[in-house]
């Protein structure tokens, strides 16, 4: 069903018409190189690293952050986008709903709403920008584009059939003239896809799949995609980490290692042609996605500078990446993991087939949950640090044969499980500091050049923490559901720490009118 007829409350007619020549500027170079008043991509750049130049908030102040404005969405499900920030407008989703409001003060400009759908509701991480459109995901795996002056709906095409158990939570990846999409679903076998979009109408310009045609023999089904890749510039290459195979639980009806299932696959934006592969689950039989994001970054590894893509796996391991070729260049846990006989040749993990979930049950570290998941995570190249919100966990997985070969084929049962921010150092994998979070959270994380750490934890709590040492600089509690990752951009000399917990939108700043002493900090105070 196209979705035509939308409901759409225009509240400001002056920051519309403000918004209209301005929002003309969001081109390729932007999104490549996006000013410090912007953030205009779900990951902030193309890199993934959500690491801010920003320092006027650093590790001196940031004890002093205030609330500067709040907005109520009404809304019952915790807020999961990443929100977009274009000349001083801040676009934000949930599921069925998107917001323009004014980023400095608050203020609602637009209100999309969609019409009612059956599909299932589990969140929505955000809309894209390019030129004057806005690109969503509609919950029932529609692409949608919207005029960003206004809301008003421009184009819609379906991605994937909701009938058939597929749907979509992901902000789409605008790499020159392509919107790049993909839909989640392994509750059914379904074929798992990337798929390039023209953005001016919506028309399909090429499809890459993962896996084989639904009912191949002997072959698996699976590798949707639900988070949004990255993307190199230089190489011109994206990088998308796909999901598990289906039946989830049963491995025996798809032998071998079942690619391109649990898989970071590098591919060609102009063509969908793969580049390469790397495998960090191979044949899966416990749910554990890939999807988790390919962070890049140049850095120096062994006396070399190298282009590295990193990723933490739901799998439990932390991987090292030559992002030119897929070469493994390190890979080790970063929590407990009994899943795997070790690490094979290419840095890929050797599954046990004792390990296997079986009708008597299989005790699993990491759980079905996975040591991370859909939090992003943060790279701060000053410390070399990845800083991750992770889940030391177990559980015990059982296999039920009358599920057979179709759907979960399975059930897994949570025994233990806490959360914690663990700071990777990306040559060695080793966990340089660790700080607990209680229950396990569901917040991403931001670093900055001014050393601070922003996260979150399960009660509600914004943290605030010295990126070097892990320590404890600032918090704030809210109550509510953190599920989001904050954003940081500069606002009229202001620097603003976005964080959203619950259905709320909490902007921070720096008491009192931007100064001298404020606007940065000493290289002595950042390394503190």
């Amino acid at each position: 069903m196209k979705h035509w007829f939308k409901s759409v409350r225009v509240l400001s007619l002056v920051a519309v018409c403000a918004l209209g020549a301005s929002a003309q500027s969001v081109d390729f170079n932007m999104l490549k190189n996006p000013p410090k008043d912007s953030w205009p991509g779900f990951h902030g750049d193309y890199s993934g690293r959500r690491h801010s130049a920003l320092t006027q908030i650093h590790t001196g102040n940031v004890q002093n952050m205030t609330v500067t404005w709040t907005f109520q969405t009404g809304q019952t499900q915790p807020i999961k986008a990443t929100p977009i920030l274009v000349d001083g407008i801040l676009y934000f989703t949930m599921p069925d709903n998107i917001w323009a409001i004014d980023a400095r003060t608050g203020h609602t400009i637009w209100h999309y709403t969609a019409p009612p759908n059956k599909a299932f509701h589990i969140g929505q991480r955000g809309v894209s920008i390019l030129k004057d459109k806005l690109y969503y995901m509609s919950s029932d795996a529609h692409a949608m584009a919207l005029d960003a002056k206004t809301g008003k709906v421009l184009w819609d095409v379906v991605v994937a059939d909701s009938n058939k158990g597929q749907w979509s939570t992901m902000s789409p990846l605008i790499v020159g003239n392509h919107v790049i999409v993909g839909a989640s679903g392994d509750f059914d076998n379904l074929q798992g896809f990337i798929r390039s979009l023209d953005p001016d109408t919506g028309a399909t310009q090429w499809n890459w799949v993962a896996t084989d045609p639904v009912g191949t023999k002997g072959k698996t089904t699976g590798g949707n995609v639900w988070m949004t890749g990255t993307y190199d510039p230089d190489l011109h290459l994206m990088y998308w980490g796909t999901g598990n195979p289906t039946p989830v639980l049963n491995g025996k009806p798809r032998p071998g290692d079942n690619l391109y299932t649990c898989s970071i696959v590098a591919l060609d934006p102009d063509t969908g042609t793969l580049k390469w592969a790397f495998q960090p689950s191979p044949h899966d039989t416990h749910d554990w996605d890939a999807v988790e994001i390919p962070v890049l970054a140049d850095v120096d590894f062994k006396g070399q500078k190298r282009k590295v893509l990193m990723q933490a796996s739901r799998n439990g391991y932390f991987f090292v990446i030559d992002r030119t070729n897929g070469k493994s260049l390190v890979t080790a846990p970063f929590g407990p993991v009994n899943w795997s006989k070790g690490v094979d040749e290419r840095g890929e993990p050797i599954p046990d087939p004792e390990k296997e979930p079986a009708p008597d049950g299989r005790l699993i570290a990491p759980d079905e949950g996975g040591m991370t998941n859909f939090r992003s995570p943060s790279f701060d190249p000053k410390t070399g640090l990845f800083i991750v919100s992770a889940s030391p966990s177990y559980s015990v997985y059982f296999s039920k044969p009358a599920d057979g070969a179709y759907g979960w084929a399975g059930a897994d049962y949570g025994v233990w499980s806490k959360g914690v921010l663990e700071a990777i150092d990306y040559r060695t994998g080793k966990i340089r500091w660790s700080h607990e979070l209680g229950r396990r959270a569901g917040s991403g994380v931001l670093t900055t050049e001014g050393g601070l750490t922003f996260s979150g934890d399960a009660d509600g709590n914004f943290l605030g923490l010295d990126t070097a040492t892990g320590k404890t600089l600032w918090h704030s509690g809210t109550g509510g559901n953190i599920s989001s990752t904050p954003i940081t951009y500069e606002l009229d000399g202001k620097q603003v720490v976005l964080m959203s917990s619950g259905g709320v939108l909490y902007a921070w700043t720096l008491p009192g009118t931007p100064s001298a002493a404020t606007k940065g900090t000493s290289t002595k105070k950042a390394a503190k």
